[in-house]
């Protein structure tokens, strides 16, 4: 299991929140949206993970290198190195004993590109939500996450992934059938902010209503 920084664990968690970072980032990037996330939710064990690879940008980790990546060859990076982020989930789930249905998945840029993309790639459910923030897929999703609530929060000046990528995804899964949102963030970059903490709280509080 790779390293992690662990922002809450209680000692019988009712829900598991893994948070991703970005490429050249570590999991303390995350450390500020996952307390705040703790607070709200005491019962939760929320847990900011290490990405398995040094970053080719000399700090910070990452999942696959984005050297002389292209949307030709973006999926293929993915896919590869796929296996390693499905452990790491069931690795987390089984220390906690927390299943699929109580497991949320929350990326940032790199992250969330590994965190959607898990719903395409295995036909296993892996998360009750992914969220994605500053993320995209690799292609447009073509089949439904089943059992899984994808939520794309983006900001719309973006000069790293462009926004159309998540509205595009959006769409794709709507028109599918997919339990889907998307909130486009004025006036935010390649950033979280506190629309977006406040966002993702509504949606964990909206689904245990």
């Amino acid at each position: 299991m790779t390293p992690a920084l662990i922002l809450q664990r209680p000692s019988d968690p009712k829900r598991l929140i893994l948070m991703f970072h970005g490429v050249g980032a570590t999991p303390q990037s995350l450390a500020s949206l996952g307390e705040n996330l703790a607070k709200h939710f005491t019962d939760t064990a929320v847990i900011s993970v290490q990405a398995p690879d040094d970053s080719d940008f000399g700090e910070g980790f990452q999942w696959f290198s984005v050297q002389g990546v292209t949307e030709e060859n973006r999926l293929a990076k993915i896919q590869a190195t796929m296996p390693r982020f499905m452990d790491t989930i069931r690795a987390w789930q089984q220390e906690l004993s927390v299943t699929a249905d109580n497991t949320v998945l929350i990326g940032f840029s790199q992250g969330a590109i590994m965190a959607l993309s898990s719903t395409q790639i295995h036909d296993e459910r892996m998360a009750s939500h992914v969220i994605s923030l500053s993320g995209r897929f690799a292609n447009t999703p073509g089949t439904v996450p089943l059992g899984t609530k994808v939520h794309f929060l983006h900001g719309d000046q973006d000069p790293v992934i462009a926004h159309q990528f998540a509205q595009q995804a959006y769409t794709a899964l709507h028109e599918l059938g997919a339990e889907t949102t998307y909130d486009l963030l004025p006036n935010l970059g390649h950033s979280i902010n506190q629309i977006e903490v406040d966002l993702i709280v509504n949606y964990l509080q909206s689904s245990d209503e």
